[in-house]
């Protein structure tokens, strides 16, 4: 962890009242918590700080509310969950800041465990109004985040409540992941491959202008890797293309000749009539995708190679699916680079989200080094920029 960051061996926690804010934004299926890996996530500060003595506020939001109370995204189930895996009583609050958050927590004693309601229920969270931070900072005497995927968002509870409180550091969580991070971005062992999939590449731009610095080998799928084929001549049929990003993919991929980087895009791809679940399907070159066909998988000759070029790697870096991986029928080629990555000896991170999940679904999150539990602050943090939520921790 950075030298200005202060974390948990910093806090004297017996008897103060700890805000956590914790990523809890899990998927809910019937009522029910369908995925608990960022809960599990959380278990580690929470129960440390409980065995220090602390009484533990936990914070979290839950889906997209937009500043209203939405009944299917309250965190009533999360609170159970967390209580099963915490093996210890947690108490749910019925509003954020209200009457019964402040009776509730009023009434804890060492060791207790509060869970404020939906964060992203009060307006004031996600527009970070002072007044609402105020009402939060008034629930705890110190202040911890560990919410990785939350970290990029200047929400109230994520840099107006540290602005607040003289004790604001860096939970387990957010300490590992700025470590793991960092790490790729410094000095990761060699050759170091990367591995970059998703809808768009648009998305994406800010990253691989920060790894094609850094990497050895850059593989490029999913529906992204159609705008890389066309910038250089390919016939991708009706496959998805950002066309006004194109010439910037030519500019990337001249940069990474320049650089002597490896740029591995598909040489067969799944396409299929149509965008389509059911729609005929078949495997076809990159480059020669019939006219009215769209590629929605890479194909297996592909993933053989992606899995050949991460085979000697010293670092792994994937984020992004390689294909509509929610469908059966065009799931094999991220699950393919799934298995590539866990079967590789070297350091291997992959980087939250869709990719995340592909791994915890096969069941191979045991073999990969480190799991990001955020996307999108994952590839913020790897294009260079400060974090809000890990500049408002700084030593002030």
């Amino acid at each position: 962890m950075p030298d200005d960051l202060r974390g948990l061996d910093d806090l004297e926690a017996a008897g103060r009242r700890v805000l956590v804010r914790a990523d809890l934004n899990v998927p809910l299926d019937g009522g029910a918590v369908a995925d608990d890996l960022r809960i599990e996530e959380s278990l580690p500060t929470i129960r440390r700080l409980r065995d220090a003595g602390a009484r533990v506020v936990v914070m979290s939001h839950l889906g997209r509310p937009k500043g209203r109370v939405v009944e299917e995204l309250r965190l009533a189930p999360v609170g159970a969950r967390l209580a099963e895996l915490l093996g210890a009583p947690v108490t749910v609050a019925g509003d954020v800041v209200g009457d019964d958050a402040a009776a509730k927590v009023d009434a804890m004693t060492d060791g207790d465990v509060v869970l404020l309601e939906n964060l992203r229920f009060e307006p004031g969270e996600e527009a970070n109004d002072d007044g609402f931070a105020a009402a939060l900072a008034a629930f705890g005497d110190a202040y911890v985040d560990d919410a990785f995927g939350a970290a990029h968002r200047a929400h109230a509870s994520v840099v107006g409540v540290p602005a607040l409180l003289d004790d604001a550091v860096a939970g387990e969580l957010l300490a590992t992941e700025i470590a793991t991070l960092s790490r790729l971005l410094t000095d990761p062992p060699r050759p170091f491959v990367a591995i970059l999939g998703g809808a768009k590449v648009s998305d994406k731009l800010g990253v691989l202008d920060s790894l094609l610095e850094r990497v050895d080998r850059l593989l490029v799928g999913g529906a992204m890797c159609f705008t890389f084929l066309q910038a250089t001549g390919a016939d991708v049929g009706a496959s998805r293309v950002e066309h006004d990003r194109v010439d910037r993919v030519r500019e990337l991929l001249a940069r990474a000749d320049a650089r002597g980087v490896e740029v591995v895009l598909p040489g067969d791809v799944v396409a299929a009539e149509a965008f389509d679940e059911n729609a005929d399907a078949r495997t076809v070159p990159a480059d020669a995708v019939p006219a009215g066909w769209m590629g929605l998988d890479v194909g297996p000759a592909t993933v053989d190679r992606f899995a050949a070029a991460v085979g000697d790697a010293g670092a792994v870096l994937w984020n992004g699916p390689m294909g509509v991986f929610e469908w059966e029928r065009f799931a094999a080629g991220t699950e393919g680079v799934a298995r590539a990555v866990a079967a590789c000896a070297g350091f291997t991170v992959v980087g939250g989200g869709d990719s995340a999940a592909a791994v915890r679904k096969l069941g191979l999150s045991d073999q990969v080094a480190h799991v990001s539990t955020g996307g999108g602050a994952s590839l913020e943090f790897l294009e260079g920029r400060e974090l809000p939520g890990v500049a408002a921790l700084r030593r002030r």
